[in-house]
């Protein structure tokens, strides 16, 4: 047999063509004169020569496929089977597009297909043919069809209208449910659909523990079918006979709803499944020009504009979360009995469409995701930059080729680092200054202005711990005023010297290593934790004044690392910690990708048992008061001796990681 196809290189269309070949017959496929490189690709994909796959050069939108007189002659009374499955499947193109293509590009197919004398004609439509029609919508209804208020629904409505009243030769109508990837290898060309979705799920996933129930949506049933169920459906029914005139639904017959799939691909990517979900149908006692008006709402709007950017969710993509339609599938049934060709369910085969699109799929992997490519020219200002934290991250930022500015308090041991890295090929430039005092940090951005012109990225590392129960600390008020100033006002008023270029610049980022302590409320840490909270919640605030400025903060909750500043405390010796190393790639990966927060699960979850059983939170942390003493120098003792840990207090430590004691 001989076939011809509209396209063929498509996603549908490649799994078709290699069908068609597996039953021995050359296969005919239009394509663009700048498109023959990738026939020539997909031909070594399927085993073959031009001689069984033929390129034919048009295009769709022009009169008969624009196939020229030579073409079409050597065509004509050759073509068995002529597929039409060439379309914009894209719910956030435009209008214009949409209606060249799926309309006039579907009546120059049919035009191609009389001309050539095809004997069946099968047109791949769409259940978006169906418009929002609310009920169960037959394979033998098409003008019921209601509310084609969306480009998309419309066009394809009026492209199967075309078929139905111009196609001279005997067709078939095929309407699939939305295609994801192939059931078996998960393999998908682009994100469409429920893959709308996976950003979100891959960002709860990393935010919170598996276990942690989340609220979700519910929604309407959204069908979906797995490519290779579509492509073997469609070579099955087109060889049958007696079926022109038919249409046919490759859809699921029993679809999940939206909270269900989500639920899905939430266990196929490891994520918290979502214990609750939300019927927006509990709201339909608000009349419909109430709701209509609150969306409008330009506040409203932009709130929604905003997340939905962020998860990379189109806008036009929720108005189908409460989609009303169901399919009847009684002639597809009918026709595929016996021929072992099925949907299979989508639990069974979620996790290698989610696979496939965690690995080839996701935009980050086509974003310059590293270090160097972030900060390769750009001043990046490290305080506290000569040891632990801050000169692990200072090694990476001069290696990652950043213009790198590292400030001080001692000028010897800053000269030094700055030679070091030199050394290695950084651009380092070391400026001294003390950032507990507030005219020596003014010097200090005063210089690194005049001297850079601007600081793309701030991380304010700099920073004084003290750890001291509250019953020794009555007559120590300095201690408070001394974490405040450095911890607190000093990286304040870096923020505020530096901010008036990023603003003006519209670019910038600022860091600020906090601790894991802000999250648990640690005892014995309340000047330090105080400090650094001040500091979290400025951060907040300025960042709500910003954000539609893309000037950032990233607010890094870090755990017990094992640096001089908790040298003091000789208990920290028998606990568990990170290296500096480790915690300099938290910041590492705070300036690639710009999160609000990067903090340990274990950091999280006690946040939010702080917030939803503050007394079992209170309860925990002063089990482990109890069980940790105050080092001999808290307490005013000057022993060296190192203090012995009991096997109860490793085992609290191990259980607890990261956290301050």
């Amino acid at each position: 047999m001989n076939y011809f196809l509209t396209g063929g290189t498509g996603f549908i269309g490649r799994f078709l063509v290699e069908k068609l070949l597996a039953r021995g017959g050359t296969v005919h496929v239009l394509v663009r004169e700048q498109s023959q490189d990738k026939l020539a690709e997909l031909r070594e994909r399927w085993g073959v020569d031009d001689s069984r796959v033929k390129a034919v050069i048009g295009d769709l939108t022009s009169k008969n496929l624009g196939i020229d007189a030579k073409a079409m002659k050597a065509l004509k009374g050759n073509v068995d089977h002529f597929f039409h499955l060439a379309a914009v499947y894209d719910m956030s193109a435009d209008e214009e597009a949409q209606a060249a293509t799926n309309i006039e590009g579907t009546r120059a197919a049919v035009q191609a297909a009389e001309a050539m004398g095809a004997k069946h004609f099968h047109h791949v439509s769409s259940i978006a043919a169906a418009g929002l029609f609310k009920g169960i919508f037959r394979e033998d209804m098409f003008e019921e069809a209601e509310k084609l208020d969306h480009p998309y629904l419309r066009t394809k409505h009026e492209s199967e209208k075309v078929v139905r009243e111009e196609c001279k030769v005997p067709f078939r109508i095929y309407r699939p449910g939305m295609v994801v990837g192939h059931s078996k290898t998960g393999e998908m060309d682009k994100i469409d659909g429920p893959y709308y979705f996976f950003k979100m799920i891959q960002k709860i996933r990393h935010a919170l523990p598996q276990w942690v129930p989340t609220v979700g949506i519910e929604g309407g049933r959204l069908n979906i079918v797995p490519v290779d169920f579509v492509a073997n459906a469609l070579d099955h029914i087109a060889h049958l006979d007696g079926e022109d005139g038919n249409c046919f639904h490759l859809v699921d017959s029993d679809p999940y709803k939206v909270g269900e799939i989500l639920n899905i691909f939430c266990e196929a990517g490891h994520a918290p499944r979502m214990g609750m979900r939300i019927d927006s149908r509990m709201f339909g006692f608000i009349p419909p020009f109430i709701r209509q008006s609150i969306k409008n709402l330009p506040p409203v709007k932009r709130i929604t504009g905003a997340v939905l950017e962020d998860l990379g969710i189109p806008a036009s993509v929720m108005s189908f979360i409460n989609y009303p339609t169901r399919f009847d599938t009684r002639e597809l049934e009918r026709v595929l009995k016996g021929s072992g060709i099925e949907v299979p369910r989508l639990p069974d085969y979620a996790p290698v469409i989610w696979d496939y699109w965690e690995r080839h799929l996701d935009p980050d992997l086509f974003k310059d995701r590293t270090l160097k490519g972030t900060v390769e020219g750009k001043v990046c200002v490290v305080t506290g930059a000569t040891s632990g934290i801050g000169l692990a991250t200072a090694e990476k930022l001069a290696e990652a080729g950043a213009i790198l500015v590292i400030g001080a308090r001692t000028k010897e041991t800053l000269d030094e680092v700055a030679s070091q890295l030199e050394a290695k090929g950084g651009n380092v430039h070391a400026y001294q200054c003390d950032f507990s005092d507030m005219e020596d940090c003014d010097r200090f951005v005063k210089t690194v202005l005049d001297n850079h012109g601007q600081v793309d990225v701030l991380v304010n590392n700099a920073g004084r711990s003290i750890r001291r129960s509250l019953a020794l600390s009555f007559d120590r008020f300095h201690d408070f005023e001394r974490t405040m100033q450095l911890n607190y006002f000093g990286s304040v008023r870096l923020i505020m010297g530096f901010a008036p270029g990023m603003l003006e610049r519209r670019r910038g980022h600022v860091v600020n290593i906090s601790s894991i302590g802000v999250l648990t409320n640690a005892p014995r840490f309340s000047a330090y934790v105080a400090s650094k909270s001040a500091l979290d919640a400025f951060s907040r605030c300025a960042a709500a004044e910003w954000s539609d400025r893309n000037v950032t903060f990233t607010t890094i909750n870090m755990p017990l690392v094992k640096t001089p500043m908790i040298a003091p405390t000789k208990i920290y010796d028998s606990v568990p910690t990170l290296t500096p190393d480790e915690a300099a790639q938290m910041v590492a990966d705070a300036i690639v990708y710009r999160p609000k927060r990067i903090a340990t699960r274990l950091g999280v979850f006690a946040s939010v048992l702080h917030s939803l059983t503050p007394k079992m939170g209170e309860i925990i942390m002063n089990t482990g008061y109890r069980m940790f003493p105050d080092s001999p120098a808290a307490a005013g003792s000057n022993s060296g001796e190192k203090p012995k840990v009991s096997t109860e207090q490793v085992a609290f430590a191990a259980i607890m990681r990261g956290v301050h004691w």
